[in-house]
């Protein structure tokens, strides 16, 4: 029996990208150097030796970009500025070039009847702001809030939806912890002092951004998953709450003005000999600034296992799981916890899901078509799950598909490709792929048949 699956009225469709991983042009126009660009140019650090050079020259291509956009039906993109094309050096000079390229972007955007939804970092930090220690200091959060005013001071008057940062856990971990991530820092103190200050120049900027943009809604964008415990041991059950505790709690309980959570603290100290003692009076309260919606960033679920000797368990999971390119488990199912999760203990009061979707190895046939079966199941099994979050009450406003279009995916180079647009990096062709095409009919009926 085939089920018409109907979104609410006014539901946002759109898709998603990064300015580093498209635009390319990195040193063109006046535009400084980011962290990603020193990071991508020191051997060894991309698995591919690949760089942002070039991406997807969206930089000189944005209005082809566009008109694809709108051939596919995009009600809403989600793009990011490049904070060192805008200001070179972090702080000081503008550079009205790298300022006009994006209200040339917003104005195409606002032709073609799609709604901007501006992220203001995606990790690319100026390069001299990094050589000035970067996000664990405080300067840098100071820099962040008069870029921002430079940002929305030129654009405020036309997009209506802003985004302070995008994942900082990403930033924080990855970058200053793990060291997989650019600046490449291995240091957890230096990662627990950056998300700090990521968090405190989002709670800094979101006024003065509201103060540019007149009726505009400020948001954030976390990364988050669905903690699960391998088995139904309690250590396993420890070891889930703590992995909640760093990826999700960390960043969501400040946000939503419950301070940083206890538990993480002690597990900061306890598992990385890291003191939690960055806070200055009054941070935790600007932190805690209110949002006009909160960003979801879901690809997949985490299952914690203790690996204590003595941990035996009466049953682990087993079941059968698909995964990605990225080796991350198909776990559509997990939104739907994560979105009820969400809405019944922070009651944010809306959600976009800015970030959904999966990289698979796609291949042009001799009929120039991208047959990506897998990307098609994997985005309609998620909006299912999206579906039955609203039907629960979750307050979901609409959805970005990750990515428009392939890019570059940071440490990967150039061999993950997560978009519904397939990009032959030596022509800069764009194709739309059969999940692109399925996608453009989903927006067109606001549903989709099951």
């Amino acid at each position: 029996m085939t089920v018409k699956i109907t979104f609410p009225q006014g539901f946002l469709w759109g898709a998603a990208t990064a300015s580093y991983q498209i635009e390319g042009a990195w040193n063109e126009d006046g535009k400084g150097e980011s962290i990603w660009d020193r990071f991508s140019h020191t051997p060894g650090k991309i698995s591919d030796g690949s760089t942002g050079d070039v991406a997807c020259d969206h930089y000189h291509r944005w209005k082809q970009d566009l008109d694809l956009m709108a051939e596919l039906g995009l009600q809403a993109y989600r793009f990011s500025i490049a904070w060192s094309r805008v200001v070179p050096k972090g702080r000081g000079n503008v550079n009205e070039a790298g300022l006009d390229f994006y209200d040339r972007l917003v104005d195409g955007l606002l032709t073609r009847g799609i709604a901007p939804f501006v992220t203001l970092y995606h990790w690319d930090l100026p390069q001299a702001l990094q050589d000035e220690e970067g996000w664990p200091v405080r300067s840098t959060a100071e820099a962040f809030v008069d870029y921002a005013n430079v940002v929305s001071a030129r654009l405020g008057d036309r997009v209506k939806h802003w985004i302070t940062h995008n994942e900082p856990w990403v930033a924080a971990f990855l970058g200053h912890g793990m060291g997989i991530h650019a600046p490449g820092v291995q240091d957890f103190q230096q990662a627990v002092a950056a998300a700090h200050h990521l968090l405190l120049s989002h709670g800094w900027a979101a006024p003065v951004i509201r103060a540019n943009s007149q009726n505009a809604d400020v948001g954030i964008t976390l990364n988050l998953t669905d903690v699960v415990p391998a088995s139904p041991s309690p250590m396993d059950y420890r070891a889930a709450r703590e992995m909640d505790g760093f990826l999700n709690r960390w960043f969501l309980d400040p946000i939503f003005g419950r301070r940083y959570p206890a538990d993480a603290i002690e597990w900061f100290e306890q598992v990385h000999g890291v003191q939690v003692n960055v806070m200055q009076e009054g941070d935790m309260d600007v932190i805690a600034a209110p949002i006009d919606f909160l960003g979801v960033n879901y690809y997949t679920r985490t299952v914690a296992r203790d690996s204590s000797p003595d941990n035996l368990p009466r049953t682990i999971i087993t079941d059968d799981a698909e995964f990605t390119e990225m080796g991350w488990e198909v776990a559509p199912r997990s939104l739907f916890h994560l979105l009820n999760r969400l809405h019944f203990d922070y009651q944010p009061a809306n959600i976009f899901i800015t970030e959904n979707g999966a990289a698979f190895p796609d291949k042009v046939c001799k009929e120039g078509h991208v047959h990506d079966d897998r990307r098609l199941a994997y985005l309609k099994e998620h909006f299912k799950a999206a579906h039955d979050a609203i039907q629960c009450g979750a307050p979901l406003r609409g959805y970005f598909v990750w990515s428009l279009m392939d890019n570059f995916e940071w440490s990967f180079g150039y061999t993950k490709r997560f978009g519904v647009v397939y990009v032959d990096y030596e022509t800069q062709q764009r194709i739309v792929k059969e999940s692109g095409k399925w996608y453009s009919q989903v927006i067109a009926q606001n549903g989709f048949e099951d």
